[in-house]
Parts: C-alpha cells; structure tokens; sequence
C-alpha cells in the first residue's frame, strides 16, 4: 500500500469542505454552489477539491450538534446512503453519483466525509453484510464507540466480516465517483486496525482515493510511518476555527510535523476559517471570519511555509472577494506545491510577543522563501540577518514580496531582511540570487 499511496497527493490537497459554514447540514445545491465558485475563481490557483463533511446521510440534520438515535438513510447493507431530502439527484439509489458528476464536470474533484464503524442503526436492524453470511450484529464492536457523535459502533476486525463492511462501503464510494475520503474518529484513539482497514478496502476498490485521517489530538510524530503506509493526510489538531489563540497553537505542531512532510503523505493543521462561516454549523453563528486580514494571511503563510493541505471552510458565494483574491494568490499554490527543507528557523520571545521565522527552498530553482511572523499585539520592526536565512557567503540578491506589501511590507537592508510586522502579522518574501 504505501509505494501505491505515493502516487496520490504528490503535493498537499487544496479544497473546500462544508463543515465550517453548513456544519452536519449542507444540501446538494449549497455544494454546487460553492463548486462553481471554486472552479470560476480558485481552481486557476491549484484548489480543486470538494468535501461534503459529515452527516450527509441524516435527514434531519441541524445546527449546533448531533442527533442520536436518527433515522439514517441506509442501504439494504447498512451503508450510508445521501439523504434524498437535501441531495435530490441521490434518489432511487443514485447515491452521490450525479453529484460527484457535476462536480467533475467543473474540473473538480468529489471528496466526502465518513465515521469510523457501522451505523447503530444496521446493527438494530441487523442487516446483512454484503457479500458474505454474516449481519451487521456478528461484526461490530459494542465498546469502540465515539466520545462525540452517536452515529456508529465500531468493528470487530478479528471477524473477517469487519474489512468486508469496509470494502462494500468504499467500493460504493467508489461507483460514485468519489476522489477523497476524510475519515473520521480514527485517530483519538489511534486505531492502527481501523486505518489498515480502510486503507485496504481503498485499495481493493480499484479507484484512487485520497485518505485523510481525523481528528489530530495529540498526535504523536511517532505514527509517521504507519500514517505514510496508509493514508495521504492526517489531522495534527482538534478543530481550528477564528480565534488567534487556535492559529497561534499551530506553530508548534506545524514546525514538530514539517520534517516529516513529503510527497504522498501531509500532516494537516486542519480547516482554514475564512470567509463566511457559521451559517449552520456546529459551532457559533453566521458570521465572517473573525480573524484580521493580518491573521487570515499568517494562517495562509504558516500552512504554505509548513506544507498542510488547504481546506476552505467559508461558504464561496457569499463570502467577500477581498478573501477569494486573497486565496487565488500565486505564492500560496507556488510554496505548497515547490517548496523544500520547510522548517522554523527562530522562535524568539521578546517584549509583547514572539518573532518566528521559517524558511523553505524551491524546488525549481534557486529561490528561498523567507516568513517573518510576529504574535504580538503591536506592530514589530523586525530584522532578521539574510546569513541566518541563506547562509554565508550568499552574494546578491532580489527580493520578492509575496503579499505584495499588505500592512506587512519587507525589504532587505544592511544584510537583513527587515518588516514592520503587523499585529499577529507576517512579512513574506522570496529571496532570489542575483546572477
């Protein structure tokens, strides 16, 4: 499995996934919606996924929470099923098929959501795994449940009829249409069984499907291996949404994880925030992000220089064009996709804040790229010397400011690299020899 995982997601996924503006409850024409806008205005710059997150499968999904003991839409094998009700086109056994079409249509690809374990509801009513004697009593697992959605049981998988669920699931992902799987409730605990599995049945689809893993609670570097083997993304928090303090946190995880990135495998710093969020979603109400223009490019800066997959969280259409111009910019797609040797060069602290510099090398050419973040909340002159950046001996060069001078605006002087950093704010540039 892992040679055959190395050839999906050569560089971090860029996508759209519905969990931070429709929560459990976003509908086939929502989808669609945010697909169009991501086509027209963000697939020229490299984002090219779209996610329906969890719960797709529940007609009376809400805001704000979970519905336990929910009528599922269920197959007659206990396999979820898009609620007819929000997904029209998924009537008569359609599934996400037309969906998935349209999307594809669009020069998109088609991701989805989906629990860990089998449906509470299959085991109530006992229903016959396919392809084999077994029902979906003989196989699930009664104590493997989720601390926080009450939608499944987990699996047995010392009974062989456990990686047959698997298999029938994602073979029907797979006549769908579907390109990514986010799977969920897999790694807090970390189940090693579970992500073998669903990696296998992967496989056995016939089908190239990205894997990412959630949620990243306290995720240990030490699973790196076996997350490589099996899966291409991997969360490395719980969620993030608009609070500095959530974007702050992430230094430290993406400068632990960004050694170990590479082609094939990502750790995921999780969802980007941005935009027009909250509109039914599980945690506050509608609302644009909360976070500065500073803050949104700090995030964007810290995931590029850090290589985490981008995953859009604002609903497109009526999010505000300043943001979609922010997220067509060049520098993003050019540093996720061409960087290397990405890694926190400084962690400073000083008076009012730390200064943390990361640096990373094109993998096309001669160009470094040069972050200069501040947390402080005052604006810092920064001077960072180029030798620590470059190394000695490193001659002339130019300077290209990759957010444009923002209210972040960096130059060189006197063999530094010198920003008057906004508040929670990043200077950003590449440093280019001069030949």
């Amino acid at each position: 499995m892992g040679d055959a995982a190395m050839t999906l997601a050569p560089c971090p996924p860029m996508g759209w996934n519905s969990w931070d503006c429709f929560g459990t409850t976003v509908t086939e024409d929502e989808v669609l919606a945010n697909a169009r806008i991501m086509a027209e205005r963000l697939l020229p710059s490299g984002w090219d996924t779209v996610v329906v997150d969890i719960a797709w499968y529940d007609p009376t999904a809400r805001s704000h929470g979970y519905n336990a003991g929910a009528l599922l839409s269920l197959d007659a094998h206990g396999r979820q099923l898009p609620a007819p009700n929000r997904f029209p086109s998924a009537a008569d056994g359609a599934g996400f098929g037309p969906l998935a079409a349209q999307v594809h249509a669009l020069g998109l690809k088609f991701g989805l959501h989906i629990m860990r374990g089998i449906p509470r509801l299959a085991v109530e009513r006992n229903l016959p795994v396919l392809g084999t004697p077994y029902t979906a009593r003989d196989i699930a697992d009664l104590t493997r449940v989720c601390a926080w959605n009450p939608d499944n049981y987990g699996l047995n998988h010392d009974h062989p009829g456990a990686q047959a669920y698997y298999d029938g699931q994602v073979a029907q992902f797979a006549s769908w249409g579907v390109d990514f799987i986010k799977a969920d409730d897999m790694q807090a605990p970390y189940y090693a069984d579970e992500i073998e599995a669903y990696a296998r049945a992967i496989e056995r689809s016939g089908r190239e499907i990205v894997l990412s893993l959630s949620p990243g609670t306290h995720l240990s570097t030490e699973h790196v291996a076996h997350l490589r083997r099996h899966a291409q993304m991997w969360r490395i928090s719980d969620d993030l949404w608009d609070r500095w303090e959530d974007v702050h946190a992430q230094f430290a995880r993406l400068a632990r994880w960004a050694p170990f990135q590479q082609e094939g495998g990502w750790a995921d710093a999780d969802m980007l925030p941005l935009g027009r969020i909250g509109i039914r979603a599980e945690r506050g109400e509608p609302r644009d992000s909360r976070l500065t223009r500073d803050e949104q490019r700090t995030l964007l800066t810290l995931w590029a220089m850090g290589r985490s997959p981008f995953m859009l969280g604002g609903d497109l259409p009526s999010t505000d064009p300043g943001t979609l111009d922010i997220l067509a910019t060049p520098a993003l797609r050019e540093v996720l996709a061409d960087s290397t040797a990405n890694r926190e060069l400084l962690r400073e602290p000083m008076d009012g804040g730390e200064l943390i510099v990361w640096s990373a090398r094109s993998t096309r050419s001669d160009r470094v790229y040069a972050a200069v973040f501040w947390t402080g909340d005052e604006a810092h002159e920064a001077q960072v010397p180029l030798a620590s950046i470059l190394g000695t001996g490193h001659g002339t060069i130019s300077l290209a400011d990759l957010w444009g001078g923002a209210s972040s605006p960096v130059r060189v002087r006197d063999g530094a690299l010198v920003a008057a950093v906004a508040p929670h704010g990043v200077a950003w540039a590449a440093l280019d020899p001069v030949r």
